[in-house]
């Protein structure tokens, strides 16, 4: 039997909990696993994993569900841990229906295992039926949970709008995360993202973060993907690689924490703009030794437990609500509004772009300070 495994988020390669059941869905046929999610494929890096589960493209879920239906697999197995039984229920159904607009014919079972070990853990078999769901969560112990009843219990009510969206299995104090972008924080249990015109324009049971909102734009609430609390709550020895830097003096800028980091993993250098974006990107380049230069003004949200910077890695930080206009000069000065800059004339060293920063914040009159790592 040809066996496609899908990993969504650290959690549960960091529960350990990932590879166990990858060894035991292979005593059922020829296994492939890859990943979908940033953070995941940090976890699979962490744990030494590359070689199990495929990270070699920037995958969401229902497009790596995808390619294994395309591949001719017989079952699919989608493998999460979420935060509560409610969000991993709520993770696993719109996975699947983004999945079943993408494909011609849906005839492949789907089972997927939530929070294994935990007592409200499950099993629910999406699309085709298969024996196996009965079969896995008797082996695990764990709940069949169906389709049928997630969609009347978690889905059907915001169904009716789309302009409210709910999220489930939310604590108060923890970050709202859409697309990649902190846009407030909660204050309840029960929290509804509130939309008009494709812009957040509430947040019941939670404060809205207006820097956040005017940074994430334009949005579909229905298939935004919000994310709350930690991205990673592990706490963990990161693995450092072999460095696959260019020879090449090439610097890169990043500006929005939603954007695949991991395209910068050859790069000698990254600036990153904004404290959430600095904290998720430093904490992942540092699995490959890069430095970064940072443009932060304080607003730290925490979306990782410890954010890990390399060694010659600078960070300023200027005065509050700033940051974004210093990245812009940034972005237009130095880079001449590119991403990337591979051996620039001006540019040989961090000090050179160090100086040229200062310059930059100097010419606006904002007052700064500057931590080196």
């Amino acid at each position: 039997m040809k066996i496609g495994v899908v990993v969504h988020g650290p959690n549960i390669i960091d529960s350990g909990y990932a590879l166990k059941l990858i060894d035991l869905i292979s005593e059922y046929g020829d296994v492939s696993a890859r990943l979908g999610g940033t953070m995941g494929r940090t976890a699979v890096i962490d744990s030494s994993l590359e070689d199990v589960i495929d990270i070699s493209k920037k995958l969401v879920p229902s497009d790596s569900l995808k390619i294994f239906h395309d591949d001719g697999a017989d079952i699919i197995f989608l493998l999460n841990y979420g935060k509560s039984f409610t969000t991993g229920q709520v993770f696993g159904y719109k996975v699947y229906n983004h999945y079943k607009n993408k494909i011609n014919e849906n005839n492949i079972p789907i089972i997927q295992i939530e929070r294994p070990g935990e007592e409200d853990g499950s099993i629910i078999n999406w699309a085709v039926k298969s024996d196996l769901a009965e079969e896995f969560a008797n082996k695990l112990n764990l709940n069949i949970v169906t389709p049928e009843e997630i969609y009347e219990t978690h889905i059907k009510d915001d169904e009716k709008s789309r302009q409210r969206r709910t999220i489930h299995g939310v604590s108060p104090g923890e970050n709202i995360m859409v697309n990649g972008v902190v846009i407030g924080k909660s204050t309840s249990d029960k929290l509804v993202l509130v939309s008009k015109d494709n812009r957040i324009v509430d947040i019941v049971g939670g404060r809205i973060k207006e820097h956040g909102i005017e940074k994430l734009g334009s949005i579909d609430l229905k298939t935004a993907i919000v994310k709350t609390g930690l991205l990673r709550k592990a706490k963990v020895t990161p693995r450092v690689l072999d460095s696959d830097v260019s020879k090449d003096f090439k610097i890169a800028f990043l500006d929005h924490a939603g954007e695949d980091v991991y395209q910068f993993r050859d790069s000698s250098l990254v600036i990153t703009i904004g404290d959430d974006t600095t904290l998720i990107a430093s904490d992942i380049l540092y699995r490959f030794n890069i430095p970064i230069i940072g443009i932060t003004d304080g607003d730290l949200d925490k979306v990782v437990e410890d954010g890990f910077k390399s060694k010659n890695s600078i960070i300023f930080e200027v005065e509050s609500g700033n940051d974004d206009i210093i990245g812009g000069e940034i972005h237009k000065v130095i880079f001449n509004n590119k991403k990337e800059l591979i051996n620039p004339n001006e540019f040989k060293s961090i000090s050179d772009l160090e100086n040229q920063i200062i310059e930059i914040i100097n010419n606006r009159n904002i007052k700064y300070k500057i931590n080196k790592i």
